[in-house]
């Protein structure tokens, strides 16, 4: 009688190490400062796919890490997007960071949007001249 390999069950995708993708975005997200916030597409690009915007929704969505703040992450035009269905746990966050957050939408997007670019920062500053002046 011969022996066969037994074969451990694949593991589930949510207990998978994540690929390099992920991992960028996850990265990226670690590194947006307090009180600044990035749109799912300013994240995709920062991690080198620019037109992955559904998929970084995806992983901020199924991430579990307690240390990346995910509630950086907004969508375009300074909208909240989502947020496990707890858009008030989101704008809460976003508060006690010093944004101004009314409903659904961040106040002063421009000034608070965060890209760790030089033309991010250009445009930032940009901004910031703006806003003074209106």
């Amino acid at each position: 009688m011969t022996q066969r390999a037994v074969r451990a069950p694949a593991r589930p995708a949510a207990f998978a190490a994540p690929t390099a993708f992920p991992a960028r975005v996850l990265s990226v997200v670690r590194s947006i400062p307090p009180g600044r916030v990035a749109t799912y597409g300013d994240v995709a690009c920062m991690a080198g796919r620019p037109r992955a915007w559904r998929a970084v929704g995806n992983i901020m969505r199924t991430c579990g890490d307690h240390g990346v703040p995910c509630h950086r992450v907004i969508a375009a035009g300074g909208r909240l997007g989502g947020y496990g269905g707890n858009l008030g746990l989101k704008r809460e966050l976003l508060r006690a960071e010093g944004l101004i957050v009314a409903r659904d939408r961040v106040r002063g997007f421009a000034v608070a949007r965060w890209r760790d670019t030089p033309l991010g920062a250009a445009l930032a500053r940009r901004a910031a001249r703006t806003q003074k002046r209106a």
